[in-house]
């Protein structure tokens, strides 16, 4: 890494295996690099669409045959989703009820909620048995009903919102079977990245891929089983639903 050190795990067994789905985005590289850097993890696992093996959100067989794949080289320690969909050259977010398009939202919850959710489906069952276990998906503070003061953005919101309640609902299966496995929603905060750059605001605090990575994984880090079903931010502060 540069300036920053890598995050060294003190909660979760060494020799783990850590996979990060959604590698090739911003955030996504940069908790790829940090866990690369530390030594607690005996294979660290960087996927996309790319990679070998590839997933495709909106292929469940493809994540199916990804998490299989990762699963052979041990123990599943830490998942974390870093997928996310806010804007492309095609689409951006509503700012009135007037944009609403029934094709662009459908869109907006495949890659959103249900590409994730079934992310959930495949990964949490592949969890250590045994052991602090983590999987974390990157949701986004607007997702918040609680915390909607200034509407707009009717997809990204609503799609985001629809997948806390994703995790919330499967961190209460979970418990059922891996009582020492955890399963989070994280807010990254706002980030220097191809997704958010079109849309920085005055007074919000503009972190570092870099940055927002280690403070992620310091947060996953202190995480414990009480805590599966949360929702917090970067710092480790709880966001209302």
């Amino acid at each position: 890494m540069s300036a920053l050190q890598p995050v060294q795990f003190s909660s979760l067994p060494r020799d783990g295996v850590a996979v990060v789905f959604g590698a090739s985005g911003g955030v996504g590289a940069a908790l790829v690099e940090n866990l690369r850097a530390g030594d607690g993890f005996s294979h660290v696992m960087a996927l996309s669409r790319r990679s070998e093996p590839a997933f495709d959100l909106t292929d469940e067989a493809s994540i199916a045959r990804a998490v299989a794949d990762v699963a052979r080289h041990g123990e599943l320690r830490l998942v974390i989703d870093a997928t996310g969909f806010l804007h492309d050259e095609t689409q951006g977010p509503e700012k009135s009820l007037r944009d609403l398009d029934a094709g662009k939202l459908a869109r907006a919850f495949a890659l959103n909620a249900i590409g994730p959710a079934l992310l959930m489906k495949h990964v949490l069952p592949a969890l250590a048995p045994t052991g602090k276990a983590v999987f974390a998906t990157l949701s986004a503070r607007v997702g918040s009903i609680g915390d909607n003061h200034l509407g707009g953005w009717y997809g990204y919101r609503a799609s985001k919102a629809a997948l806390n309640q994703f995790v919330r609902t499967a961190a209460i299966e979970l418990n059922r079977r891996r009582p020492s496995a955890i399963c989070v929603a994280l807010h990254p905060g706002t980030v220097r990245t191809q997704l958010s750059d079109p849309f920085g605001k005055d007074g919000l605090e503009v972190q570092t891929p870099q940055t927002s990575a280690a403070r992620l994984l310091g947060v996953i880090d202190g995480l414990s089983a009480d805590q599966s079903g949360s929702f917090f931010d970067h710092l480790g502060s709880p966001i209302p639903w």
